[in-house]
């Protein structure tokens, strides 16, 4: 039976007065600035900004990491301090984890294991893990759920909206309202951990014929919606390689790249969180996927856009491009919107438009895709602005995420020929035909 922690007035209220005191500070700067001509200093604010958010626990670290990895969401100045506060977040103590597992598996839960360490292996913003051994001796991943998350999701969306309320009152070249909508879903996903346990059977599933591939099992019986567990998989950091031989580096990367592509364009989703902590590496290369709370599952005309965009630029033909972004839901596009669009979209599909072996792109100003991105929100700025469809919002920030841990590795690979191996015989109702019966069989559907 699921024991869902409910959303409280007393607690959204406490988390209310704590981020919406900055927000609001926030608003009347950016006000000042643009109706009165009063300067602000960004940095300095941004700063005090999250020094002010950041002993808060929880959804706004997932905000934040969202947020600083959707490129002009927001002034780059927010952005690098969003990144700081996305890596601090303590472990709760050994009292919270009792509790936790005491009300998930009852008083004798302690029976249930060999052994379960009392110090957490690793902390993420809505949840730790911690290291445990089951009675049959298999080492086992325990992912606890932070307490009062229910709260803390609806209190910081409600300042999410004010947040990007008020850079958009300030600069409205990208509408945020899909991005609030797409980053609320997501939240509300991710705290049902009975919802990540089928994605990470269906990413098994999935990725079963892939040997450089590791999906981590998830134990049944020893999980429920706020407690994950799954088979431990050892493996070393991924930054633990950027000085290793460039061959390896290579076969890291190639790993890497079948372990987010293979799902996307044989099953139509996406591992929708790619940052470094979601991927270690084995001896041998092979790469251990972790975290299945993010995840994207698109309709299949939307990955049919994708390849229909490549083709596009391949060729230069605008209408096939409009095609493609009509199938992602952009609306009201004309040549000139469609012209800076597909400056994004070249900056994107570089690697994959270029037949040879080369890196996957360089960082500038210290952010992968940050110099081009400024360059196509000031133009989208000057056209009037453009509303991004909820599907496209994931799409584009988990390719900027992959790109980045390229980058990191410094690998040089041909990037056209992995993908156009890849979707070699890509057939859009053969890919619906598959989606449909892989996800009637483990209980999910079309993300909407």
């Amino acid at each position: 039976m699921k024991k869902t922690e409910k959303s409280t007035l007393g607690q959204r209220v406490r988390r209310y007065a704590k981020v919406s005191s900055a927000v609001t500070g926030l608003g009347l700067r950016m006000a000042g600035q643009k109706y009165l001509g009063l300067d602000i200093d960004k940095p300095v604010h941004a700063r005090q900004l999250m020094e002010s958010l950041g002993d808060l626990k929880g959804p706004l670290l997932k905000i934040a990491q969202l947020l600083a990895t959707i490129p002009e969401a927001l002034p780059k100045e927010y952005v690098l301090e969003l990144q700081k506060l996305q890596s601090q977040a303590p472990p709760m103590g050994w009292p919270f984890v009792r509790r936790r597992m005491i009300a998930e598996l009852g008083p004798q839960w302690e029976k249930r294991f060999r052994s379960f360490d009392k110090d957490a292996a690793a902390a993420a913003s809505l949840g730790q893990v911690h290291k445990a051994v089951t009675l049959d001796g298999v080492e086992v991943a325990c992912k606890l759920q932070y307490p009062d998350m229910a709260s803390a999701v609806e209190a910081d969306l409600k300042q999410l909206k004010m947040f990007l309320g008020v850079f958009e009152a300030y600069d409205r070249s990208v509408a945020t309202s899909e991005i609030q909508k797409e980053i609320a879903a997501r939240l509300h996903e991710e705290l049902d951990y009975e919802l990540e346990a089928r994605h990470a059977d269906l990413y098994g599933f999935i990725l079963k014929g892939e040997k450089a591939v590791h999906v981590p099992r998830v134990l049944h019986d020893l999980s429920t919606d706020r407690l994950l567990t799954a088979t431990w998989l050892e493996g070393k950091a991924m930054l633990s390689f950027v000085k290793a031989p460039q061959a390896r580096r290579n076969r890291i990367a190639l790993n890497l790249f079948r372990a987010w592509y293979v799902p996307l364009y044989y099953y139509g989703m996406i591992h929708g969180d790619p940052h470094l902590g979601n991927y270690t590496v084995q001896e041998d290369s092979s790469i251990n996927l972790l975290d299945f709370g993010c995840v994207r599952i698109f309709p299949p005309r939307f990955v049919a856009g994708v390849i229909k965009l490549y083709r596009a630029l391949q060729n230069d033909d605008d209408d096939l491009a409009v095609e493609a972004y009509e199938s992602w839901g952009f609306k009201n596009l004309n040549k000139r919107m469609i012209a800076v669009l597909n400056k994004w979209a070249r900056f994107l599909y570089g690697p994959i438009l270029d037949d040879k072996v080369r890196p996957i792109g360089v960082v500038t100003k210290g952010i992968y895709g940050r110099e081009i991105a400024h360059e196509v929100h000031q133009e989208l700025k000057r056209l009037g602005g453009v509303k991004l469809p909820r599907e496209f919002v994931f799409m584009d920030r988990a390719a900027l995420g992959l790109g980045s841990v390229f980058l990191h590795l410094k690998a040089e690979v041909n990037w056209h020929n992995l993908f156009n191996e890849l979707i070699e015989d890509f057939d859009v109702r053969e890919l619906e035909k598959r989606q449909k019966k892989a996800l009637k069989q483990f209980g999910l559907s079309v993300t909407a």
